[in-house]
């Protein structure tokens, strides 16, 4: 027996904790190194000893698990992480679930996917981050690939026309719901009237380069938040932001062939700010209008799936490599764009409780948040300018509905929309 109430469990050595309050003791619940449930007499406390002793093929068989079923986006991956890490099992403590969410939520790219990378990095070290990422991202992925091979073929069948038209339809519609529901948290970040004032400018500037900027989106993004940070922290030395020098790298950097697709990768996975739908005013007028990979309505296709599809919604780019390159071209923009993420939490997750407390990187985001959202609001009627048919328009207000009035999901509002388009189809009424 140890001091203070601690005792060792043969099964998997893990030391036991117990919290006395007054003359009672409790346990706390959690998992062995099997991930199995340990019973009330064999617990410690979790976020401690439990952590970085879950063994990879259990962090395999549940983040494969999470990539397979994680069907809604990252509100339905968080709730699924934080399902199993803290509530099932306790191998990380609630608080710092909560600091990773917010640590995430501060850095470009695929938030989700990267609490997916820091949470599985946080049990089992560098080799559980690529464990625990790769099977998280891996099974969407070939999902969505084979449905590129369906949906982009040369003459798919009238079904899958009208899925396609169907599906294509409701996309403008979730993408008015991302900005209205990332609108609530970014107002209140700016908290006084002057800063509301900017969040405004910053929005409507947003709104207008993903209608008129094109591939230059995230130059307008980058310029809003370096306004608010240089309002907020002026800098006491040249030099004092070149961590974001990257963000000023221009769209033209890379011309040509795959160098242009990884450029619209890496984008995607290191340069956007404002959760996953802001993808879609940077790939978009790449992907359609500069490199003409893939017309407007297959980029609808193309945003549909990755709605649909479990696992990260930035898996749309993948479509976007297909339609440029074949399958090569999409698992390369695959990687490009989810390299990133694993840099972020490998090179940085030990930082990530003094980085969600980092004025600066607080202050950036609240001027590229707004401007982000308003991106995504632009990109809605962008989108809705590729709907073709009277009938669509009708399908879009109904998701619209959907969506914003009755609060429910966007796998179903896009399935369902598919869904009249397949019969509409069959009819040969579209």
């Amino acid at each position: 027996m140890l001091r203070n109430g601690q005792s060792m469990c043969r099964t998997g050595q893990l030391p036991l904790a117990r919290l006395h309050l007054g003359s009672r003791s409790h346990t706390v619940v959690i998992a062995d190194m099997e991930g199995n449930r340990v019973p009330a007499d064999q617990q410690t406390e979790p976020g401690a000893e439990a952590a970085h002793s879950v063994p990879l093929r259990t962090i395999a068989r549940e983040w494969t698990r999470i990539g397979c079923t994680g069907f809604g986006g990252p509100p339905a991956h968080i709730a699924l992480l934080r399902q199993l890490c803290v509530d099932r099992y306790g191998w990380i403590s609630p608080s710092e679930f909560e600091d990773g969410i917010a640590a995430t939520n501060l850095l470009p790219g695929p938030a989700s996917t990267q609490l997916a990378i820091f949470c599985a990095w946080r049990l089992a070290g560098p080799a559980g981050a690529l464990v625990g990422g790769l099977c998280f991202i891996v099974p969407g992925l070939i999902m969505i690939l084979a449905l590129s091979v369906l949906f982009l073929a040369h003459a798919p069948p009238a079904w899958v026309m009208g899925a396609a038209a169907g599906a294509g339809a409701a996309v403008p519609a979730v993408a008015v719901s991302a900005a209205a529901s990332l609108t609530p948290a970014s107002w209140q970040r700016a908290d006084s009237g002057a800063g509301r004032s900017r969040w405004i400018v910053y929005f409507i500037a947003g709104g207008l380069a993903a209608g008129l900027a094109g591939e230059f989106v995230v130059v307008v993004l980058a310029i809003c938040g370096l306004a608010e940070l240089l309002i907020r922290r002026p800098p006491a030395r040249a030099g004092a932001h070149a961590w974001l020098a990257p963000l000023a790298v221009p769209a033209g950097a890379t011309a040509g062939g795959l160098a242009s697709l990884a450029w619209v990768a890496i984008k995607v996975g290191a340069l956007s700010f404002g959760g996953g739908f802001v993808i879609i005013p940077l790939m978009q007028h790449d992907a359609v209008q500069t490199y003409h990979w893939m017309t407007g309505t297959q980029f609808l296709s193309a945003v549909a799936l990755g709605q649909v599809t479990p696992g990260p919604v930035v898996q749309t780019v993948a479509v976007v490599g297909y339609a440029a390159a074949g399958i090569g071209g999409g698992l390369l923009a695959a990687v490009v764009a989810f390299a990133p993420s694993f840099i972020f939490v490998l090179a940085g997750g030990r930082h990530f409780d003094s980085f969600r407390t980092s004025a600066r990187a607080q202050a950036f985001l609240s001027g590229a948040g707004p401007a982000a959202i308003g991106a995504i609001a632009g990109a809605a009627v962008t989108l809705g300018l590729e709907l073709a048919h009277v009938w669509q328009v009708v399908v879009l207000a109904a998701a619209l509905g959907w969506l914003l009035l009755l609060r429910r999901g966007v796998v179903v509002a896009i399935a369902a929309a598919a869904g009249v388009g397949i019969v509409l189809a069959l009819a040969g009424l579209t």
